[in-house]
Order: C-alpha cells, then sequence, then structure tokens
C-alpha cells in the first residue's frame, strides 16, 4: 500500500473506503441481489452514475424473471447499461394488499 503525506501531515492512500449496500438490480432478463460498494459518506447513485461501464457486485444471487434461483457468485460485474433499476434491500417493502 502506497502512503503519500502533504505539507501539513495529512496522508493519502490508494485504498478507498466504501460501504456495502444489499441491493435489489433488476435487468430485462434478470433479478440479481448483491451487495453494491459505495464511497463511504456517498449515494448508491452515485455509484450507478460514474464513468464506469460495469457495476460490481458481491455475494451475487441471480434469478431468473419467475424467482428461480439460477447462480450464485461471490463478485459479479454487470453492464451499467443493462440495469433497468436499482433498489437498496432495506428500502424494500412488501407490496400493498
Amino acid at each position: 500500500m502506497v502512503l503519500e503525506f502533504d505539507e501539513k501531515g495529512k496522508f493519502f492512500t490508494e485504498v478507498i473506503a466504501k460501504e456495502t449496500v444489499l441491493s435489489h438490480i433488476q435487468t430485462i432478463t434478470h433479478r440479481i441481489q448483491g451487495c453494491v460498494h459505495v464511497r463511504k459518506g456517498g449515494r448508491l447513485s452515485d455509484e450507478l452514475n460514474n464513468a464506469n461501464l460495469f457495476l460490481a457486485v458481491t455475494d451475487a444471487e441471480i434469478y431468473n424473471l419467475e424467482g428461480e434461483l439460477l447462480y450464485t457468485s461471490n463478485f459479479l460485474a454487470i453492464n451499467r447499461e443493462h440495469i433497468v433499476w436499482l433498489m437498496p434491500l432495506d428500502e424494500s417493502q412488501d407490496k400493498p394488499e
């Protein structure tokens, strides 16, 4: 790990601290549940809007549209152009009766 110090003694590193956000991700053909990593103090929408072509997801579960589990993976890279919607799991609610 590389550490750099400025003239005031503040240090900088190449490591970026991130928080995990358990999320539902919908594509046209699949639903994915997994952890999206967001910079500390950042928002999930910031992570979606950055310039990278792929969104990294860890501890991913990939389901078909009928809800059948197809795959699990420790790491999944999703092309951002294929994401229809993304929702943090802690904000999801059951459908109203």
